[in-house]
């Protein structure tokens, strides 16, 4: 045992799972003795680090045992990691040592960010009995919700390289934009110089099935009844995952409890929540970064604990542009006023020099917009080459000189314009090939000709009817699309403008759709694809914008 500050911690405490593989914790409680309630982390990354310390002793001053603890086949925990696949089980039989233990007062709650938030809903959907509340930060989503493409990202890969092993990896000794050029998909991971079966065994499952619906959580929302404190930001690249969760908690919670007692927290922040207030060349000011373990204390005081704390607003926001937080008492907001912008153009609204508008009367008659997908030469999604965040509050005014970006630009603004929820884009088009992707921007132009990147999103054309039912589309027919922008909260200011782009790729958020309609992860020919954006009375492309009234 190691006394550090008034803190108590044993190292390498063996944790037994029904299947006799035993997984290693580090327990940190308070000095003096007594039951506590307990906090327990599982994490994939290593419990040894800096600030894993540092939480652990911070909740146990707080009046908590916390719990830090190896997932299997990871750090010091035995068996073999397959990430995922025995999270939930695990993750029951691990709250349930806690509960027995002789520091524990049996009320447990479970914490953390990515990994370990997704593993939380996965063990909640086991309904393990001594799991009184949960704290998930930044949770991805179920299979295909966040790349909505029949196969994973290509930075999902530098992920799986990252956990590879025991040990957390050295992501920085490969060539990440070299490896992400690869082709096929299926066998990308020989560019990183290592096996990764994971990703293999991914792209051999290109829709949603039994095998992806084994890692799903937000379908099965009726079967989870715990509060929950929901953390995520704006430029989380995995945020959609939060708002969804809050929303499919408060409205399909397994009991009146469960849906009564949700939190979201929303702040201007990317992946690394609460870390930092300037994003790329974007300062969201002093309010930005927040006693976030102080709102964590607090939540599981409430429900761990028999003190009797005041209950705090169920939804806060953090709304950029005017960059203010905000408390709300539902979300989506019941104000909302949703808004469509069309689209305009005389048939040329390539690039953002071209004559692309939007405007919120709908088009009458119009020509439509053309432009040449050559996945070979695919547009830049602007991000650092590993997975730790994927795209921020970048400037696209440079790609927009692209003629393969649609540029659909509002008038200046006279007002501010608030834009609170959920983007979505509605587009007609048609393709000269048998398959192809259409993807949406929505930006704030500032006065200077910053191109803000606020959300984004795209749809795969075989996909176009859901996950789990591909059908391959006839050229030259128009489709409607519908593309999930995922959701922002912005302040449009007096002098700035609305945009958005339209294209057909967004490389490397989202692998490059060939266009030839072959069966995804094993193709190797790329073809041009000759896309047509219709907007017109019978063809009513739009963004739907949430706009929230000045109070």
């Amino acid at each position: 045992m190691i006394n550090l500050d008034g803190v108590k911690i044993d190292l390498d405490v063996r944790v037994p799972m029904r299947d006799g593989v035993t997984l290693s914790a580090d327990v940190y409680r308070p000095t003096a003795s007594g039951r506590y309630p307990v906090i327990l982390f599982r994490t994939p990354y290593n419990k040894v680090s800096d600030m894993v310390v540092n939480a652990g002793c911070a909740f146990a001053r707080a009046g908590f045992a916390t719990i830090y603890m190896d997932v299997r086949g990871r750090g010091d925990s035995d068996g073999v990691f397959v990430p995922y696949r025995n999270d939930g089980i695990d993750g029951f039989d691990a709250i349930e040592w806690c509960a027995v233990q002789s520091w524990s007062n049996g009320n447990v709650g479970t914490c953390g960010g990515s990994y370990l938030g997704r593993i939380q809903w996965l063990t909640a959907l086991h309904r393990p009995p001594h799991l009184k509340a949960m704290c998930a930060l930044v949770s991805p989503s179920d299979p295909f919700v966040e790349t909505p493409t029949g196969t994973p990202g290509p930075m999902h890969l530098c992920w799986l390289h990252l956990v590879s092993g025991r040990l957390t990896q050295n992501f920085y000794t490969v060539d990440w934009n070299k490896v992400y050029e690869h082709v096929p998909l299926m066998t990308m991971d020989e560019a990183t110089g290592r096996s990764i079966p994971f990703w293999r065994e991914q792209v051999s499952h290109p829709q949603f099935d039994a095998y992806w619906d084994a890692m799903s959580y937000q379908n099965k929302f009726e079967q989870i009844d715990v509060p929950v404190l929901h953390i995520s930001g704006w430029y989380d690249d995995e945020q959609i995952g939060t708002p969804l969760n809050y929303e499919g908690m408060t409205t399909r919670g397994g009991s009146g409890f469960a849906r009564k007692h949700q939190q979201l927290l929303m702040g201007p922040w990317d992946h690394a929540v609460n870390s930092k207030s300037k994003l790329g060349e974007v300062d969201f000011g002093a309010k930005a970064l927040i006693d976030l373990r102080g709102a964590q204390i607090r939540w599981f005081k409430r429900w761990l604990t028999d003190e009797s704390l005041e209950p705090e607003p169920p939804v806060r926001i953090f709304v950029m542009g005017k960059n203010e937080w905000r408390d709300e008492q539902e979300w989506p907001l019941a104000r909302t006023q949703h808004t469509p912008y069309y689209l305009h153009s005389g048939g040329l609204a390539n690039s953002r020099y071209g004559g692309g508008a939007l405007l919120t009367q709908p088009a009458a008659e119009q020509m439509p917009d053309h432009f040449s997908y050559d996945p070979e030469r695919p547009v830049p999604f602007i991000t650092e080459p590993v997975s730790s965040q994927i795209g921020g509050p970048d400037d696209y005014a440079a790609i927009e000189n692209r003629s393969d970006v649609l540029v659909y630009t509002s008038l200046v603004l006279t007002d501010d314009v608030e834009v609170t929820g959920r983007i979505m884009v509605t587009l007609f088009a048609s393709s000269s090939a048998p398959d192809t992707d259409f993807t949406a921007k929505l930006l704030d132009v500032w006065p200077s000709g910053f191109a803000q990147r606020l959300c984004d999103g795209m749809v795969r054309a075989r996909f176009r009817d859901g996950m789990d039912s591909p059908s391959l589309i006839e050229p030259g027919k128009i489709y409607e699309y519908q593309i999930d922008c995922w959701y922002t909260s912005q302040v449009f200011k007096a002098g700035h403008c609305i945009r958005l782009e339209i294209s057909s790729s967004a490389f490397p958020k989202y692998d490059r759709n060939h266009n030839t309609g072959h069966p995804l992860g094993t193709d190797t020919e790329f073809r041009v694809a000759e896309q047509t954006i219709y907007h017109d009375a019978e063809h009513p492309s739009c963004v739907m914008l949430p706009i929230i009234p000045a109070l």
